[in-house]
């Protein structure tokens, strides 16, 4: 089936008339006609832990589930994701991926929206704080046999592992994942100066959700925020919800990273897109406070996010100092290319998936559609 959208290009502002067919760009050409909405590659979030009471580190977990968490993130505009697997016993971990690698192979275009896998822990930082909503009884040291197996279960499909590297036997760790082509972030951490550099040196690439799994109060200069803010060498991924991220330090860190070393995260948890409440996963309750923020109840430790990556790039406009032109660019082009994925492109001959969207300077993106 073809199609002709009229859209204007989310980095260019031109109307364009876009031919689609099979899920590639056959034609692109100027159009006088008015254009009727936005186009831009579909966005690609590197951290989705679940979404409408479904969790993907779940000892229950089905493959219908990911499904149906795939299908809410196609209504926000992510084409892709990483779902994410974080902190849990060894057994829960293996059925997560065994579940999500058997999604993926039962189900063609599933596997598209779901090329790569993230493990957040659980090789993390126990205190509370850096520790955030992860339980602390399975925070544990770097295992490289234990991974192996982890990566058994998921085919060899996790391409993306957050770890602290203070833990023991974490720079030999990641020295090893980095030859295996897995991409390293920081995160969950109370790294020193040293061992943030020494992880740098090791292979590492990414800060994860800068800015959060973090203690409460720390000191003024020599802390593992600004270490990370101020490495060239290091992404930071950022999620701009709101809630995560004050308006002030979301536009401060995306000017400290020159934005083009940015990454747009939503986070999303369990009970993303929940309506206001207590619940419980599995033993652990949240509380999903009005306005979607999610914390662990009784604390104000946040427990993931309870908006989509559409939700992130309002926010990084409205708060963050960029247009949509680098915000796009943040949650769409650079999470695929920091995991070696191809990126789409308004250009003939090029692959969807695209996302068809509402926006006008100083109000909210509004997805229609993900085409392609």
């Amino acid at each position: 089936m073809s199609q002709i959208l009229r859209v204007r290009h989310f980095a260019t502002g031109k109307p364009l008339a876009v031919g689609l067919a099979a899920g590639r760009v056959t034609t692109v050409t100027d159009t006088a006609d008015s254009p009727d909405g936005w186009i831009a590659p579909a966005f690609f979030d590197i951290q989705i832990n679940g979404g409408s009471g479904v969790g993907f580190t779940n000892p229950t977990l089905q493959c219908e589930n990911v499904a149906a968490v795939a299908n809410i993130c196609l209504a926000h505009g992510i084409g892709g994701f990483c779902p994410t697997v974080i902190t849990a016993g060894f057994d829960t971990q293996v059925h997560a991926f065994s579940t999500l690698r058997t999604a993926a192979e039962q189900d063609p275009q599933l596997a598209e929206r779901i090329p790569a896998f993230h493990l957040e822990g659980p090789y993390i930082c126990p205190d509370d704080g850096p520790r955030g909503a992860h339980p602390k009884a399975h925070a544990r040291n770097p295992d490289w046999d234990e991974f192996r197996k982890l990566q058994d279960a998921a085919g060899g499909r996790i391409r993306l592992v957050t770890l602290a590297p203070e833990r023991p036997g974490a720079l030999p760790f990641i020295d090893q994942l980095t030859a295996a082509g897995v991409v390293v972030s920081i995160g969950h951490t109370a790294a020193t100066a040293a061992q943030i550099a020494d992880a740098v040196k090791a292979g590492a690439k990414l800060s994860t959700h800068l800015g959060n799994g973090c203690h409460a109060t720390l000191p003024r200069h020599d802390n593992y925020i600004w270490e990370q803010l101020a490495n060239d060498s290091l992404t930071a991924s950022l999620i701009a919800d709101g809630h995560h991220l004050p308006p002030a330090v979301l536009k401060s860190f995306i000017r400290g990273k020159q934005s083009k070393r940015v990454i747009l995260t939503c986070d999303a948890g369990t009970f993303a897109g929940s309506p206001p409440g207590v619940y419980s996963d599995w033993g652990t309750e949240v509380e999903v406070l009005p306005g979607g923020k999610i914390v662990l109840r009784g604390t104000p430790y946040l427990a993931g996010s309870g908006v989509f990556t559409d939700v992130c790039v309002s926010g990084a406009i409205r708060h963050g100092g960029v247009g949509l032109s680098e915000a796009i660019q943040m949650a769409s082009v650079r999470p695929r290319a920091l995991l070696g994925l191809p990126v789409p492109a308004v250009l003939v001959g090029s692959r969807g998936p695209f996302v068809l969207f509402d926006w006008q300077p100083g109000e909210d993106v509004r997805v229609r559609q993900v085409v392609g």
